[in-house]
């Protein structure tokens, strides 16, 4: 097939273009820098500078490529693109990120559907954000908590899923390129437990992502699958353990009133009140299997 995606060179996107291109797909892969053209080359794609927020330039690459699939890994979440982020000021650091989720899907859709591509496939998020009531880990069928960007990802799923497209929720990333800020921090002590350490995680290494990603394309899937390994687990497991994989010393605890005033409430509420994600449907639907099932093995992977 001849597959658009939409963010080539970000951290999903580099693992998951030489993946396509080694299954034989033709990979028309964008960058919003004329400087990472040569890097997508190097992968196996071709370049295509793209504003993913200008309908006009969306509509232009996407009529070039003549694409039999969109997909959508269009992020603004690095340092260089949103700054450094502000624990208490969480609405600064996903801005853009917000809008390639809502203008940007709409502008690939409105290209998709001008050129007649068939299908898209598009980024969405499970990590800790699943509905603050009822259990610890949650299906598809669940609501989302309402924070920072559940807005912008409802209005994707919603467009996404109404297109008959697939909307993949990825968990956290690990992996290659993928948590080296984090493990910076967890070295320097700068992420503590809060409270109880009792809030869900669901965490994914990205070549994992990648893979489910591939399939979701090759068989034209649609409706919402939530990309996360096989073992949710609570901050006061998986942070002291990546702690010592990393080398560090064990992560500080801190109560979470103080955690309040210093870092802000949507780090409270993410490390005691935080619901994980099941990843049945992508096995059953999917046919996906994480080659990285826990975290707890794949941590020691990455940093052993």
């Amino acid at each position: 097939m001849r597959v658009f995606v939409a963010g080539g060179t970000g951290v999903l996107g580099r693992r998951l273009v030489p993946l396509l291109v080694a299954r034989g797909h033709r990979v028309i892969a964008t960058t919003t820098s004329a400087g990472k053209v040569g890097l997508l080359a190097e992968l196996g794609a071709e370049g295509v500078v793209m504003d993913g927020l200008d309908a006009a330039s969306v509509g232009e690459a996407v009529a070039m490529a003549r694409p039999d699939v969109i997909v959508h890994q269009m992020t603004a979440l690095s340092v260089a693109h949103a700054g450094r982020p502000n624990p208490r000021r969480p609405e600064r650091f996903f801005t853009a990120t917000n809008r390639l989720r809502s203008e940007g899907i709409d502008n690939l859709l409105a290209a998709a559907e001008a050129a007649g591509v068939p299908h898209v496939v598009a980024q969405s998020h499970a990590s800790m954000n699943g509905a603050r009531t009822g259990g610890w880990v949650k299906t598809e069928d669940d609501p989302l908590a309402v924070l920072e960007g559940t807005k912008a990802i409802n209005h994707l799923e919603d467009v996404v899923v109404r297109a008959g497209g697939a909307v993949l929720r990825y968990g956290g990333f690990y992996g290659p390129g993928a948590h080296d800020d984090q493990i910076e921090l967890v070295r320097k002590r700068l992420i503590p437990i809060i409270g109880g350490g009792t809030g869900y995680v669901s965490w994914v290494h990205v070549d994992d992502a990648a893979n489910a990603t591939v399939l979701a394309v090759e068989q034209k899937a649609g409706g919402v699958f939530n990309i996360v390994d096989d073992e949710p687990a609570p901050v006061r497991e998986w942070l002291p353990h990546l702690a010592a994989c990393a080398g560090a010393k064990p992560p500080r605890r801190v109560p979470a009133w103080l955690a309040r005033l210093v870092a802000g409430e949507m780090a409270v509420d993410a490390m005691t009140r935080g619901r994980g994600f099941s990843n049945a449907k992508a096995k059953r639907e999917l046919g996906w299997e994480p080659r990285h099932p826990s975290w707890r093995q794949g941590f020691r992977d990455e940093l052993g």
